[in-house]
């Protein structure tokens, strides 16, 4: 099945914001864009499995997640606050990369905002194809886009070297608590 093209999908953000340096650099087989609604059906919960658990919602719930992640007003690029993008075959149609930017608005730093990368994921059969760093650069020249003043992410200490090569420095020590029920997300 041929690709669909960008005209034809429901996006998350304008494929205009996606650098040109990036799509050059991609092998020509594959295309970097937005997120689709559509891309549940094309793969993209199964590669992030390469990452953790990933539990099947449902076209519904996707549909209404990624709905939920559009800005309220769509004409209004400072109101976008998820970034997350595909890397798709061209022959398949399938996802098999992919990852995400979310913008943190704060009140320090002359009102600044911060480029969080979360969930970069590349399907076990594309892995060694450069793709990651693709992925890394496209979020953070959207990262940059929206006025960041830094781009940060969280990794294991293995992926200390990979995060490296692509200009992130290893600063400050990662924290967390996971909820006690984890089988009920909490939602307000």
């Amino acid at each position: 099945m041929p690709m669909t093209p960008d005209s034809q999908l429901t996006l998350l953000f304008s494929p205009d914001l996606i650098p040109n340096s990036v799509r050059d650099a991609l092998p020509s087989d594959l295309h970097v864009r937005p997120l689709a609604v559509d891309d549940y059906h094309r793969g993209h919960l199964e590669v992030l499995k390469v990452l953790s658990v990933v539990n099947d919602p449902g076209f519904d719930a996707y549909r209404a997640h990624f709905e939920s992640m559009l800005p309220a007003n769509t004409s209004a690029s400072k109101g976008q606050t998820y970034y997350v993008i595909s890397i798709v075959s061209k022959q398949t149609d399938k996802v098999v990369a992919t990852g995400s930017v979310f913008i943190e608005r704060k009140f320090l730093r002359g009102l600044g905002s911060v480029g969080h990368i979360e969930d970069i994921a590349v399907s076990k059969d594309m892995q060694g194809k450069k793709l990651g760093l693709r992925v890394i650069q496209t979020l953070v020249a959207l990262s940059e886009k929206a006025g960041c003043y830094k781009t940060i992410l969280n990794c294991s200490d293995e992926n200390i070297p990979f995060y490296e090569k692509c200009g992130f420095k290893k600063k400050e020590n990662e924290m967390a608590k996971y909820a006690t029920d984890s089988t009920t997300p909490g939602r307000l």
